[in-house]
């Protein structure tokens, strides 16, 4: 008697190392300033969900970086709203700092809608 044929299935097609990576890094890179921003927020945000402190204080980091004190006092305001979440995270309290940046993320995509909209 002869042997059946063994039905060959397809291998899934993995992806190969550093694809996602590339991936991310093309969004970010065709990315505009607003996107940059809520994508920070979101990082920050995962980061203290994680209680990832390095990748939360990096993305805190970026956000403070962003800054422009040119523009009076929200940019300061917003300087120390990060620099209490750092205070935070350092203290190993992550949902007091996640909240202030959700809360941040929320209000930025309000005003950014009602921008588009207006």
């Amino acid at each position: 008697m002869m042997p059946m044929p063994m039905l060959e299935v397809p291998r899934p097609r993995l992806p190969r190392a550093g694809q996602h990576q590339e991936y991310r890094a093309q969004q970010v890179l065709g990315a505009n300033p607003t996107q940059l921003l809520l994508m920070l927020y979101e990082i920050a945000i995962v980061g203290c969900e994680a209680r990832d402190a390095q990748r939360a204080r990096a993305a805190l980091t970026e956000l403070i970086g962003g800054l422009n004190f040119d523009a009076g006092d929200v940019a300061v305001g917003l300087f120390r709203l990060y620099e209490y979440c750092l205070w935070e995270i350092r203290r190993d309290r992550f949902p007091a700092a996640g909240g202030v940046l959700r809360s941040l993320k929320r209000a930025w995509e309000e005003a950014l809608a009602g921008r588009a909209a207006g």
